[in-house]
C-alpha cells in the first residue's frame, strides 16, 4: 500500500510548496517530491554505509538535471536526448553543495550522493530556488547524519520591495537578485547580482530571505517527525589516537606558531617553513611507526597549523604574510599588454594574477542559449580559466570544472551591467589566472574592468572586488574580520566573502559560511570592510587607465547598426538570401540582420570604414521611399524607342522618357548617347497615383536654353 507523508508550506502570497515522501524513489535512503505550481522537483539522497578508508573529507557529489519532458519540448542535437549538464545545472548544483557541504558532521566521511530531476515546470516558477530546499528535505527523511535542515529563496527588489521566490516575469523587473541559504539559526550561502545596491539594502535583503527560509526549515522538521527519521545512522569513520594527538601539538604548535607570526609573504617558503616542522617530527618514528601513523599525523599536525595561524590572528592581529586584517597585498596592473587581442590588461595583487583578454564581435558571434526553461542570445561572456601552474602544481590541465564555472559565473554578473546598453558588439572577457593565492575570481573582476577600458568599450563605471574572510572560534566573542584573504586564510578560515561594485554601489556577491553562529552584526561589518578595500583597490586600478579608449583598435571590427521597417527585411535578404549575399561579396562587409520587436534590426560590420560605407549606401538604397523632386544615381537597365528604364534605387526603376532626356527634340534615344549600362544622374518629378509607376528627368538637371528670338 501506498502510504505518502505529505507537508504544506504556505508562502503567505496564496502560493504553496508540498513535499511528498513515500511514494516515489523509496530505495533511496531519503527521497522528497516538491511541488510548486506545476513546477516538480525529485530529490533523492543515498550515502555510503562506511566510508573508504583513508577519506579524511566530506565525499558529497550533489547533481541537478532538468528533463526536456518537463517543459513538453524535445532536446536539441542529433541524439534528441539530454546530455552533459548546462553551465545553468551546474551552477544549481554549486548552490545546493555550497549549502549543504558544512553541515555535515566533521568526522562523516561516508560518500553521499544528491540528486535533483526537474520532472514538470510551467516556465514561470524558477526551479533553482527550489533545489536546495527539496536537497535538504529529502536528507531530513533519510537517517544520514546531517546537522541541518536547510532550505533556499530566491529575492529580488521589484519596484522598491523585497520579494520571495519571483517568477521569470517578475526577475525581468528586479534591480536585485541573490539566492540566500540558512539554516533555521544562522545564514549560510548568498550569491547574486544587483545594480549598485547599498551594503544596508544587501543586508535588508538577506533577512527578508532568512524569515522564509525559517518556514521551510520548520516545515522539514515536522516531515522528519512524521517519517520518524529524527533519529540517525550510527557511524565511526575515524580513529583517533589522543596520545599521539597530543604529542604532536606539544612538539609543533610552538613552533607553527613561529611561521604564522613570521609574516613571511612568500606562499611557498612559507607551505615549505609548515611542512619541515611536520617532517621533523615524522623523522623521529621507525618506518613502521609512520606506515602506521603517518596519515594521523598528517591530520592532526594540520589542525596545528590550523590552531596557530588562527590564534595568531585573534590574540596578535598577525597574518599568515605579515599584513593587518584590513590591509591589501600591493597591487600592480598593466593594459595594453597583449596586441592581438582587442583588449588586455594584467592584474596582480599579490600573489594572484590574472591576464584577461576582450574581444569584439559581432550578431553571429552571439552565444545561443537553449535551455530546458530558457532560450535566448548572450551578447556579454566571461569565462574563467584556473590551469594547475598557477598554483605551482605540475599535474595535467583537464576540461573545465565546475569551479571555473561558478567563478566565471560570479564574475560575469559582476560585470555585465556595466556594459552599455544596447551595445552593438558581442563582447566575450576570458581571464587565465597565471598565479593564485586567494580571490582569483576577484582579480578577474578587477582585470576584465581594465581590459575593457583598454579595449574601448565605454563601460558605464568601473568595477573593483575583494574577498573577505572571518576568524571566529566557537564559544569565543572574539573574532576578525579579514580583507583580502590568502588561500590559506580561505581554507583555514571560517568565511568566504567576495564583494564586487563601482563606487556607488555593489554589484555582485558571494558568500560562504563554514561555521555556526554568524550574526548580522558580524555581517555587516564585513561589508563596511570590504568597501573600503574595494574602494582601495579601485584607486590603484584607476592610476593605471581612468577611463575607457577614445576609440578601438585599428584591428577591432566595426560595427553599424540600422533600424527599417519590417516589411523591408524581405527585400534586403532577396530570395534565398541572393540579396545580402550579393551586397556582401560586392563589399566585403558583413551583414545581418534580425526582427527585434516589430522592426528589423541590420548591423553591418568590417574591418574597414570603406566596406562598411559601401554595404551602407546599398541597404539604404533598398529601404529608402523614393521622394519627388530628389536627384539619383542610376543605372541604365534598358533602351526602348520611346525612352530608357533606369533603376534609380535597388529594385525600383523608372522610365526616363525621350522627352525628358534633353531640351533639344531628340529622335531617338541614341541621339543622346545613352545605352544600356550607363550610370546616369536623374531626379524623380513623379509618381503616378494609380500605378505607382516613376517618371524620371534629366534635362531637369540641366540649365534650360533660352528661347531663341523671332527675327
Amino acid at each position: 500500500m501506498i502510504n505518502p507523508i505529505v507537508k504544506t508550506i504556505e508562502l503567505g502570497d496564496g502560493r504553496t510548496i508540498t513535499l511528498e515522501t513515500g511514494k516515489l524513489a523509496k530505495q533511496a535512503d531519503g527521497s522528497v517530491m516538491l511541488r510548486m505550481g506545476n513546477t516538480m522537483l525529485l530529490a533523492t539522497v543515498c550515502a555510503a554505509k562506511d566510508a573508504v578508508p583513508g577519506t579524511d573529507f566530506m565525499p558529497l557529489q550533489v547533481e541537478y538535471k532538468e528533463k526536456y519532458a518537463a517543459f513538453g519540448r524535445f532536446p536539441g542535437g542529433f541524439t534528441k536526448r539530454e546530455g552533459r549538464a548546462s553551465d545553468y545545472e551546474i551552477l544549481t548544483c554549486r548552490l545546493v553543495d555550497r549549502a549543504l557541504r558544512p553541515l555535515f558532521p566533521d568526522n562523516y566521511h561516508a560518500e553521499v550522493y544528491v540528486n535533483i530531476i526537474l520532472f514538470s515546470a510551467d516556465g514561470e516558477d524558477m526551479p533553482d530556488a527550489l533545489a536546495g530546499l527539496a536537497a535538504s528535505a529529502a536528507l531530513a527523511v533519510s537517517d544520514i547524519p546531517f546537522n541541518g535542515p536547510i532550505s533556499e529563496v530566491r529575492v529580488a527588489r521589484i519596484d522598491g520591495k523585497f520579494v520571495i521566490n519571483q517568477t521569470f516575469t517578475e526577475l525581468e523587473k528586479a534591480d536585485m537578485d541573490i539566492i540566500v541559504a540558512a539554516t533555521y539559526d544562522n545564514i549560510m550561502m548568498v550569491e547574486g547580482e544587483m545594480k549598485e545596491a547599498s551594503e544596508a539594502e544587501l543586508l535588508e535583503a538577506m533577512k527578508v530571505a532568512h524569515e522564509a527560509i525559517k518556514v521551510h526549515c520548520k516545515a522539514q522538521i515536522e516531515l522528519a517527525e512524521a517519517v520518524g527519521s529524527t533519529v540517525k545512522r550510527e557511524y565511526c569513520h575515524e580513529v583517533n589516537d589522543d596520545e599521539l594527538r597530543k604529542a604532536v601539538h606539544e612538539a609543533c604548535y610552538d613552533k607553527s606558531y613561529a611561521i604564522a607570526a613570521s609574516g613571511n609573504r612568500n606562499k611557498h617558503e612559507r607551505e615549505d617553513a609548515f611542512n619541515a616542522i611536520r617532517d621533523e617530527f615524522k623523522a623521529q618514528l621507525s618506518e613502521e611507526e609512520l606506515a602506521e601513523k603517518g596519515a594521523l599525523i598528517d591530520k592532526y599536525y594540520h589542525d596545528v597549523e590550523k590552531e596557530a595561524m588562527r590564534r595568531c590572528i585573534l590574540d596578535e592581529g598577525k597574518r599568515l604574510d605579515g599584513r593587518k586584517t584590513t590591509e591589501i597585498r600591493p597591487i600592480w596592473s598593466e593594459v595594453g599588454y597583449l596586441p592581438g587581442p582587442h583588449g588586455s590588461a594584467i592584474f596582480t595583487r599579490g600573489e594572484t594574477q590574472s591576464l584577461t583578454s576582450v574581444t569584439l564581435g559581432t550578431k553571429m558571434d552571439e552565444k545561443i542559449i537553449d535551455n530546458v526553461l530558457a532560450k535566448g542570445k548572450e551578447r556579454f561572456l566571461l569565462h574563467y580559466n584556473f590551469p594547475p601552474f598557477s598554483t605551482g602544481e605540475a599535474k595535467a590541465q583537464r576540461g573545465t570544472g565546475r569551479r571555473e564555472i561558478g567563478h566565471g559565473n560570479l564574475a560575469h554578473m559582476a560585470l555585465k551591467n556595466i556594459i552599455p546598453d544596447n551595445y552593438p558588439y558581442v563582447v566575450r572577457v576570458v581571464s587565465e589566472i597565471l598565479e593564485s593565492n586567494g580571490s582569483s575570481s576577484m582579480a578577474t573582476v578587477c582585470a576584465g574592468t581594465l581590459a575593457l577600458m583598454d579595449a574601448g568599450v565605454k563601460i558605464k563605471k568601473p568595477v573593483s572586488g575583494i574577498a573577505m574572510g572571518l576568524i571566529k572560534n566557537a564559544g569565543e566573542d572574539k573574532f576578525a574580520v579579514l580583507s583580502d584573504i590568502l588561500g590559506d586564510e580561505d581554507h583555514l578560515g571560517d568565511m568566504d566573502f567576495k564583494v564586487t561594485g563601482t563606487k556607488d554601489g555593489i554589484t555582485a556577491t558571494q558568500m560562504d559560511i563554514k561555521v555556526d553562529g554568524l550574526s548580522f552584526d558580524i555581517l555587516e561589518q564585513a561589508l563596511s570592510q570590504a568597501k573600503e578595500g574595494r574602494m582601495h583597490i579601485l584607486g590603484k586600478m584607476m592610476e593605471t587607465i581612468q577611463e575607457p579608449r577614445a576609440d578601438l583598435k585599428d584591428h577591432a571590427p566595426r560595427i553599424e547598426t540600422l533600424i527599417i521597417p519590417k516589411e523591408f527585411i524581405g527585400a534586403i535578404i532577396g530570395p534565398g538570401g541572393k540579396i545580402i549575399q550579393g551586397m556582401q561579396e560586392e563589399t566585403g562587409a558583413t551583414i545581418t540582420i534580425e526582427e527585434i520587436e516589430g522592426v528589423g534590426k541590420i548591423e553591418v560590420s568590417g574591418t574597414n570604414k570603406a566596406a562598411i560605407d559601401n554595404a551602407m549606401r546599398l541597404i539604404k538604397g533598398i529601404v529608402a521611399v523614393p521622394e519627388v523632386g530628389e536627384v539619383y544615381k542610376g543605372k541604365v537597365r534598358s533602351v526602348m524607342p520611346y525612352g530608357a528604364f533606369v533603376e534609380f534605387l535597388p529594385g525600383k526603376d523608372g522610365l526616363l522618357h525621350i522627352s525628358e532626356i534633353d531640351w533639344k527634340r531628340l529622335e531617338t534615344v541614341e541621339e543622346a548617347g545613352i545605352k544600356e549600362g550607363d550610370e546616369i544622374e536623374v531626379k524623380l518629378i513623379d509618381v503616378d497615383s494609380k500605378t505607382g509607376k516613376f517618371k524620371l528627368s534629366k534635362k531637369a538637371l540641366m540649365p534650360r536654353p533660352p528661347k531663341k528670338e523671332d527675327k
